[in-house]
């Protein structure tokens, strides 16, 4: 009677342990999240070359497409450029950074509402011997006025973009004109062109801070005037507005720009930069 019980005894603990054992090896499917797909999986984004070349949304855009099911198609152009693909019916929402020209876009009906959520600085970046004297500028006017004096070389967009747009606030009535004045370089290029054109002729030039840091190992160029309160960079995303243009994933827009507003994406945001430049490249308003 003892051997029959303590036969039956280890059947039971193998037993067991088998159970054990086909729990463990499963329990990482019961974790697993489905996500389903959506009716119309596709969002258009169209963005300012500045996201797209800093890394900005490469990084992000995995995690939202991950966790929703929406597939992001990215248009990357100067903001000028963008907002027009929105206007012509090509884009669901833009992320873009010239308020004057998305104030327009909206009071034009083509946008729902402008949500400001992030910024950085545009900076100047020149040679590191500095011809102009840039570095002793009390603000980027006054840098540019050094440039121009100098008759330094300078790149521009010269896009329309937001970049552009910044760039020519600042020139003000000095603004100089690129058929006349062989100095100034007017490209037509996004950011990341500009800059390496810019580093080739050594030349000075505007651009935000986030995508000189994620090129400067590519360019012989330094910072030399940064972060001037007349060089707030701010962007922006606007839904487009259904109403005025057809054929509208809005469902999806709006995901995106509810997801890029979440805490989550605030927090990736905040930390994207930090490990590799040793600060974040954009803030959070």
């Amino acid at each position: 009677m003892k051997r029959i019980f303590a036969v039956l005894l280890a059947l039971i603990l193998v037993a067991g342990l088998a159970a054990c054992g086909s729990k463990t090896e499963t329990e990482p499917e019961s974790t697993s999240q489905v996500v389903e797909t959506p009716e119309n999986p596709v969002i258009r984004l169209s963005t300012t070359t500045s996201v797209n070349d800093s890394g900005l949304l490469p990084y992000l855009l995995p995690a939202f497409e991950a966790e929703t099911g929406y597939k992001v198609e990215v248009q990357s152009a100067g903001t000028g450029a963008a907002i027009q693909k929105a206007i012509d019916g090509n884009a669901d929402v833009i992320l873009v950074h010239a308020k004057a020209s998305e104030e327009e876009f909206i009071d034009g009906g083509y946008g729902v509402e402008r949500l400001p959520f992030m910024y950085n600085y545009f900076v100047i970046v020149g040679p590191k011997d500095d011809p102009a004297g840039v570095k002793d500028s009390a603000d980027a006017a006054t840098a540019f006025a050094k440039i121009r004096e100098s008759e330094s070389k300078f790149v521009s967009r010269g896009d329309e973009s937001g970049t552009h747009k910044a760039e020519l606030k600042i020139w003000g009535d000095i603004a100089p004109d690129a058929e006349s004045d062989s100095w100034y370089i007017s490209a037509g290029q996004g950011m990341g062109a500009c800059l390496t054109m810019a580093s080739e002729q050594q030349a000075y030039c505007l651009t935000d801070k986030a995508t000189f840091l994620s090129m400067q190992d590519e360019l012989d160029l330094d910072i030399v005037l940064a972060e001037g309160e007349d060089m707030k960079n701010t962007y922006s995303l606007i839904a487009v507005n259904p109403e005025k243009i057809d054929g509208l994933n809005t469902d999806g827009a709006q995901a995106f720009i509810d997801w890029m507003l979440s805490d989550e994406a605030s927090e990736l945001i905040a930390k994207y930069g930090e490990a590799e430049y040793g600060v974040a490249l954009f803030n959070l308003l």
